[in-house]
């Protein structure tokens, strides 16, 4: 979604404009491979460090463990009691976790985290998922351009299309009208892409 709506509004900015087609592909291009790297970078960056903070979390709480396991444990028997264990029952699962420390660290990350520290996602996964995703939505609007197509309001047409169809498939994981979904993602990007074109036509190329 990302590609899509960036290079349909990349591409009508510099279409209104006034540039030649040969000059929107290079730009459409251009905003393909700046955009792809661009959330792969900051994808892994933002997944490595979701999962170095969350590193230092259960390090923290690996620590405390090991220094405080009475209260450690206490604590888990407070939450588990708070939500309606027998009190009896809760005290003597936390004991029994003092005696497996590892079990225990686990325990208490998903207690007290919200995290299970064996289960981290991988950043260079997230990276390359997003700059693959980024790069098949982008060239969605320079299809027609790469086919032999200079007509502008055909690209955009074409965008168009791919904003509707993955709007729709979104629905698929939200349970919403796909019709309703597929229209909103279209008006959004319609957006967008009026802003930019009408950027384009008021600077023009000759504006610089």
């Amino acid at each position: 979604m990302d590609g899509l709506v960036t290079n349909i509004a990349l591409i009508a900015g510099v279409g209104g404009g006034g540039v030649s087609s040969r000059n929107i592909v290079l730009t459409g291009v251009a905003g393909l491979v700046a955009g792809a790297i661009s959330m792969g970078l900051g994808e892994y960056t933002s997944v490595r460090t979701q999962n170095e903070q969350v590193a230092a979390e259960v390090a923290k709480e690996r620590r405390e463990l090991e220094r405080f396991p009475d209260a450690e444990a206490h604590e888990l028997v407070e939450a588990w009691a708070g939500r309606g264990m027998p009190r009896d029952l809760a005290e003597e699962v936390a004991a029994v976790l003092k005696r497996n420390p590892e079990e225990a660290l686990r325990f208490h990350a998903r207690e007290e985290l919200g995290v299970d520290p064996d289960e981290r996602p991988s950043p260079w996964t997230a990276a390359g998922s997003s700059f693959v995703c980024f790069s098949v939505g982008a060239l969605v609007p320079l299809i027609t351009f790469l086919l032999g197509f200079d007509q502008l309001w055909l690209a955009l047409a074409v965008g168009g299309v791919g904003l509707f169809v993955a709007g729709a498939l979104v629905a698929r994981f939200t349970g919403r009208s796909w019709l309703g979904s597929g229209l909103r993602q279209l008006l959004l990007g319609a957006a967008a892409t009026a802003a930019t074109y009408a950027i384009g036509r008021l600077i023009g190329v000759g504006g610089a």
